[in-house]
């Protein structure tokens, strides 16, 4: 772990893995509700998270520092469902990548349990975890210049859902109809940041 100063009132702390900033995150977050820290913002990314607002910056990343920071939980809520048509036009590829059927790779994605890691891109774009490391596939060599909004995809450890159009490189898997993001709803996000989500197979 690493704690670093970013202007006057923000601290940077980076970390060895994903795991790590997400446990970190929710330690934060604990904290915070609790009354023992006070921080304005507490924003996760892949291997770091960002306090803003932060009145004695020096003071905090020293209690940082020493603090031993538990696992990320299992959190005891329902998780977001999320309806998926597994008709990507990458899948054959992905299945191929991890020498099973398409209707098997829908069925490895569906089974996972996955946890949204942080938040980024466009709004309401969620970075899932969950995939073994087995089933991992690189992005696109060529990133298309339109990737439909609804699109449920992956790269690397994470899937992800595409809120809008936009262009992209992930390996497209799927659709969906979900609302990503919807500023008349509190909050706009259907994901945010240590929310659990499943992925429910629908027909075509």
């Amino acid at each position: 772990m690493r704690v670093l100063p970013v202007g006057d009132e923000a601290l940077l702390v980076e970390l060895s893995s994903g795991d790590e900033a997400q446990a970190l995150h929710a330690e934060l977050l604990r904290r915070r509700a609790s009354g023992e820290l006070a921080a304005r913002e507490v924003v996760p990314a892949a291997r770091t998270v960002l306090l803003d607002g932060v009145a004695d910056p020096a003071r905090l990343a020293a209690r940082i520092a020493g603090w031993a920071i538990p696992p990320v939980a299992t959190r005891a809520e329902k998780p977001v469902e999320i309806p998926v048509r597994y008709d990507g036009p990458d899948l054959p590829e992905v299945a191929a990548a991890w020498g099973v059927s398409r209707q098997e790779a829908a069925r490895i994605h569906a089974a996972a349990e996955f946890r949204v890691a942080f938040c980024g891109f466009a709004p309401g774009f969620g970075y899932l975890t969950g995939l073994p490391d087995r089933y991992h596939v690189p992005r696109r060599a060529t990133p298309r210049t339109a990737v439909p909004a609804g699109s449920v995809a992956l790269a690397g450890p994470y899937t992800g859902v595409y809120p809008r159009s936009s262009p992209g490189g992930w390996q497209l898997i799927g659709t969906t109809d979900a609302v990503l993001w919807d500023h008349a709803r509190v909050p706009a996000a259907l994901l945010t940041p240590g929310v659990s989500v499943r992925f429910v197979p629908v027909g075509s």
